[in-house]
């Protein structure tokens, strides 16, 4: 005697799995790279709540494939711009540091020979020619400051102004 409804699948009214069927991963369902079932894995061993939800670590995951993937972007087109094929620390470190909102949210990480941005602060430039430019001041006035015997008149303009 057999209930009406009652397939393979047990009684379910067609839900379930099928019998036979191919297995597939949670990464694979949710169209992903990085693995949901390690994220899940994670979150339940770190004890950060009693309860992890089935969609929590889908989301997390796509969360983090999406972050790797920018970061390995902006990597890239570092890479290329140095004409390497392979990207290193550095071009991690210039891909970050460029970018407003990474820079934000790594702003206190510290990657392992990554070096620093190159900066060079405006007072340090050396001074423009008196014939390159009408309003930066002559670079002979300098020696001038020195001396006591000229005129203060002559006074040469602050370069903050």
């Amino acid at each position: 005697m057999s209930t009406p409804g009652a397939g393979k699948s047990g009684g379910k009214g067609g839900r379930g799995k099928k019998a036979g069927g191919k297995v597939q991963s949670r990464s694979a369902r949710a169209g992903l790279q990085f693995p949901v079932g390690r994220v899940s894995r994670f979150l339940r061993k770190g004890r950060y709540g009693a309860r992890v939800g089935g969609g929590a670590p889908v989301y997390l995951s796509a969360v983090l494939e999406y972050l790797a993937a920018e970061i390995l972007e902006l990597a890239g087109n570092a890479a290329r711009d140095n004409k390497r094929t392979r990207i290193t620390p550095r071009h991690i470190q210039l891909a970050v540091r460029n970018d407003e909102e990474l820079n934000k949210l790594l702003g206190g990480v510290t990657i392992a020979s990554g070096g620093v941005l190159p900066n060079i602060h405006a007072v340090l430039l050396p001074k423009k020619k008196a014939g390159e430019e009408g309003v930066a001041k002559p670079a002979g006035k300098k020696p001038a400051k020195k001396s006591a015997k000229k005129s203060p008149a002559k006074a040469p303009a602050s370069p903050k102004a």
